[in-house]
């Protein structure tokens, strides 16, 4: 949720303690993550006037209350993005995660401390599970464990390319356009990573099939022939599932009418960091610790006789 209409939604006070709270994330992120993680800042776009005025409005928003970001205007951004946007924030506190390294990175530690890591088991129901607590984290794939919860998570596609390493550096940090619509960087091999495009075929993407289709994928090759100014070969492609809340806003704590099953998804797209202080959120309620913000992210807020 941009931070402006957060302040509108939430409030003043647990907007901005939100957005401290998911910095603070990224910071405990850092000190987990080892080489998976990079601070490079990110830049978001303004594909238009109009999302121009939207981010100006945040911009002063995060400035007003003390948050570092920068305005940057189109001849302060590097081309081939230059002549494309009307506008761009810059958080430089921002960064590029390798997810799969960092899930490595937490596993060690997880083993060593004596956890059990089990891959292929799919559980069907909480009952077979001896656990005191169960925790369903599992974003926006279905799970079948969240009762009235099921379908309040909305299962969300986005699909990925990767093209053959480029000679040029042209993207040194993360780039967000068309309000997340649109996003890339470039990988330390040359390598550009361009993911989004959903709304090329918006109806097929609300899936929890992981599968690529020509109508995103081709989107995709066509912005960064656009953006490049040729065709690059692209030697992979993708796709995964995210969950996306309605109110953009995470749903954690105990499942409605049970006693020993909690949920920690739907983070709409940001699910890096909010997944990891949204797991130690969850984690501190279960040992009976404060747990700040938890009230935001009730499930009980979401009408759930109305779920899709």
């Amino acid at each position: 949720m941009p931070y402006d209409r957060a302040r509108e939604w939430l409030g003043a006070e647990p907007a901005h303690n939100y957005w401290q709270w998911t910095e603070r994330a990224l910071d405990r992120m850092e000190e987990l993550a080892a080489d998976a993680l990079r601070r490079t800042g990110s830049l978001r776009l303004a594909a238009d006037a109009e999302e121009r005025d939207e981010l100006r409005s945040e911009f002063e928003a995060l400035q007003e209350d003390g948050f570092p970001v920068e305005w940057l205007e189109p001849q302060e951004l590097r081309p081939p993005v230059r002549d494309r946007f009307a506008a761009a924030l810059l958080h430089a506190g921002d960064g590029a995660l390798h997810p799969a390294r960092f899930t490595w990175q937490l596993a060690v530690p997880a083993a060593e401390a004596g956890v059990e890591i089990r891959e292929h088991s799919r559980i069907a129901a909480a009952e077979e599970l001896e656990a005191d607590q169960v925790v369903v984290a599992t974003d926006g794939y279905p799970s079948g464990l969240l009762g009235r919860l099921e379908g309040s998570i909305i299962p969300t596609r986005g699909q990925m390319v990767a093209t053959e390493p480029l000679s040029e550096r042209l993207f040194d940090l993360p780039h967000y356009g068309r309000h997340g619509y649109d996003y890339w960087q470039q990988a330390a091999d040359g390598s550009v990573l361009a993911g989004g495009f959903r709304d090329a075929d918006l109806p097929s993407e609300f899936t929890a099939e992981e599968a690529t289709t020509p109508t995103i994928q081709s989107a995709l090759e066509g912005f960064l022939e656009r953006l490049l100014g040729r065709a690059p070969r692209i030697t992979h492609r993708w796709a995964g599932i995210f969950g996306i809340v309605p109110d953009l806003m995470p749903v954690v704590g105990r499942v409605p009418g049970s006693e020993r099953v909690w949920v920690a998804g739907g983070y709409s797209g940001h699910g890096n960091v909010l997944g990891l202080a949204c797991g130690e959120l969850v984690a501190a309620a279960i040992l009976g610790r404060e747990a700040p913000l938890l009230e935001l992210f009730d499930p009980l807020r979401l009408d759930l006789d109305h779920a899709v």
